[in-house]
């Protein structure tokens, strides 16, 4: 009950432009909405853009949030739309790719946890190449149902598609990733 109190004594903060409040706001929910940036945009430096771009809108429609569910998943909500956006307009610029080639490898080291660890980070670099490479609606989809746990309604609404387009995109997104991974897995627990 504290803690709701003090959530909406910096909600009236910055609706009163006060920058303390909307310091503590951005403070209070930054690495679950960058987190959630990451997501859709893997180059770090355009996820922290889109990331201040959303707390812009935060701040500009807070006048709008009433308390009836969770600010932390109203903030979400335009975190995902903002991160949504910037993939539109990505997309119709042919100089920016959403390719993330910022993994680092470990050095080999023979030890048996070492040598898992590194099949284990090799493993999560593939998967997360594999979803940089799906389409930008396949992959769209998926993060939004996977990682943000919308249903299929929800995505609909939110991507102004059917739901059985966002079921479809979900299929073929999984069918994609399998294809991709299967073969990669394989030859990683072979070595």
């Amino acid at each position: 009950m504290e803690q709701h109190k003090e959530l909406i004594q910096i909600v009236e903060g910055c609706l009163k432009g006060d920058r303390r409040s909307q310091e503590r706001l951005f403070k209070m929910y930054y690495g679950k909405m960058m987190a959630v940036c990451m997501r859709y945009i893997s180059e770090r430096d355009s996820a922290q853009e889109v990331l201040q771009i959303s707390f812009l809108k935060v701040f500009d429609k807070l006048e709008y949030f009433d308390f009836s569910g969770s600010l932390e998943g109203w903030i979400r909500r335009i975190v995902s739309n903002s991160a949504i956006d910037h993939l539109r307009k990505a997309k119709k610029n042919p100089f920016l790719s959403d390719q993330d080639n910022d993994f680092k490898s470990m050095s080999a080291d023979p030890m048996l946890e070492n040598e898992l660890l590194e099949q284990t980070q090799q493993k999560a670099k593939l998967a997360h190449e594999a979803i940089a490479k799906l389409s930008p609606a396949y992959r769209t989809v998926f993060n939004l149902y996977v990682m943000e746990e919308l249903s299929h309604k929800e995505i609909a609404s939110l991507l102004g598609i059917s739901e059985g387009t966002s079921k479809s995109n979900l299929a073929k997104a999984k069918m994609n990733l399998q294809r991709l991974l299967k073969d990669d897995f394989t030859l990683i627990d072979k070595i």
